[in-house]
């Protein structure tokens, strides 16, 4: 013991990153990696990205207002600051006015994954770009083709015409785990190759609709967009794409795309200039602990219907707003941003199966999957409230019988609206003149005399799930009558 200290003295001492002995139960030598020599193998694949667009730029006269041009240039040079009329390099012959220059639109990262030139970055990198520049670590420039790019996943692919160049190896983001090592090559501020490194900090990180993020605490900052996240191996497990940050740097956390998710979109860019997903026309919503144990499901898991687009796919298959879909052609549905990703990753055109929870049991429906880019029903706008032959009850609501108007506006079959608010659970738990009730637990609401029956017959000391439709969704309120 008192040799390896004096050894991590020494090591400290030279302020060298080596191999320093630590210990756990499986292995009592475990090293922290040097990262050295698979950052001289990975770094020639690692490209920068600056990409320019057509401004229009009126004549400059003189630099930034109040300040002298040699301060200015100054700004301009190291910390990017702009100079009116002079938006690229250094001050030249001065701009005509009013005619459209190219400017400097940012910087990123990227990678290359085949040797023909194909690029992978993120799509917020080139969206808007009039033309896209990457640059090599052997300092070679080459305009690229943007051959595709998708925004709900932030992943682009771009191609340069150019051959025999390296590569990075692809690894199996699924096989990431929370804790080991990684680092990050790329661009931040614009300083090439920069390598910075950290461990996972956990896996299915959900920030978006289609992603599950894997988070790190490897610093990230503007321009390391779009490149690689690698493990120790010096495969590519992510590709880096969002921080966490009030300042707009970094402040401890960094989100990456899962290179195998990121590969499922390129190879559908590559292919077909964009990504094509599916969807069955449902809107959701968070299903909580109290939602899920009012609805009799123990646990919170599924995903839960706010709102079903009128004549979609769910609609023609029977699903329902207030359902809760437990799976989906046979894979388990977690938590409702589980059903956007597997929904989406669903060829359009395919019959799944989905198993929904509706009034305490478990029902199997089909649903022909369609492509996002289908004509979606327009919104809807629901009629105000009206005021005829209201009661009030033991929720603290009261109530009036619908319209058949309303009802088809609102595309649903019953249901008694609220027009009044008294002292009770449900104005407590925010409902409001103009929501419409349409289930207590497994019974439809059909109107004013049977929502009173139900309401006098329910239990003070169990909660149950009041279903309200409010404009274009679906609310579940879990309530104790007083």
């Amino acid at each position: 013991m008192k040799k390896y200290f004096i050894a991590l003295l020494a090591i400290l001492s030279l302020g060298q990153t080596a191999f320093i002995p630590t210990a756990s139960a499986q292995n009592p030598r475990v090293m922290i990696p040097d990262f050295a020599d698979l950052v001289e193998r990975a770094s020639p694949a690692v490209v920068n990205i600056r990409t320019t667009e057509k401004v229009m730029v009126q004549q400059a006269q003189g630099g930034i207002p109040g300040m002298p041009e040699e301060q200015a240039e100054f700004f301009r040079r190291f910390f990017g600051v702009p100079i009116p009329g002079i938006p690229n390099g250094p001050k030249q012959a001065q701009p005509n006015s009013g005619k459209p220059q190219e400017a400097d639109r940012g910087v990123g990262s990227g990678f290359i994954i085949e040797s023909n030139g194909l690029i992978l970055t993120n799509a917020h990198v080139v969206e808007g770009a009039t033309t896209i520049y990457v640059t090599l670590t052997d300092k070679r420039e080459f305009k690229a083709k943007l051959l595709g790019m998708d925004k709900r996943t932030d992943v682009a692919v771009v191609k340069i015409e150019a051959r025999d160049l390296p590569k990075l190896p692809l690894g199996d983001s699924s096989k990431v785990r929370v804790g080991e090592w990684v680092l990050a090559i790329g661009s931040p501020f614009g300083l090439e190759n920069t390598v910075t490194a950290g461990i996972v900090s956990a896996k299915s990180r959900d920030t978006g609709d289609y992603l599950p993020f894997i988070q790190t605490d490897v610093a990230v900052n503007p321009g390391n967009s779009g490149g690689p996240l690698l493990n120790t191996a010096g495969q590519v497990i992510g590709i880096n794409s969002q921080i966490f940050s009030r300042s707009g740097g970094y402040m401890g956390i960094s989100f990456a795309i899962p290179i195998d998710e990121a590969m499922r979109v390129a190879e559908q860019l590559r292919t077909n200039g964009k990504m094509t997903r599916g969807r069955i026309g449902v809107a959701l919503g968070e299903m909580t602990k109290d939602v899920a144990e009012s609805l009799g499901l123990g646990k919170p898991r599924g995903a839960y219907v706010r709102n079903v687009e009128p004549n979609g796919p769910a609609a023609v298959g029977g699903i329902e707003a207030g359902d809760v879909i437990l799976s989906f052609n046979g894979r388990d549905i977690n938590r409702s941003t589980d059903l956007p990703r597997i929904v989406g990753e669903t060829k359009p055109g395919t019959t799944a199966t989905v198993q929904v929870w509706r009034k305490g049991s478990n029902r199997d429906l089909t649903v022909t999957v369609v492509d996002t880019d289908s004509t979606q029903a327009a919104a809807k706008k629901s009629d105000a409230p009206a005021n005829n032959g209201n009661s009030a009850n033991a929720l603290g609501v009261a109530v009036t019988d619908l319209s058949d108007a309303k009802k088809k506006d609102l595309n649903i079959k019953g249901g008694v609206e609220v027009t009044g608010l008294g002292d009770g659970p449900l104005p407590r738990a925010g409902v409001r003149p103009g929501d419409v009730i349409i289930r207590i637990a497994d019974a439809d609401i059909t109107g004013v005399k049977q929502f009173e029956s139900l309401v006098k017959a329910l239990d003070a000391n169990k909660a149950v799930p009041v279903f309200i439709r409010r404009s274009d969704g679906t609310l579940i309120i879990p309530v104790r009558p007083k």
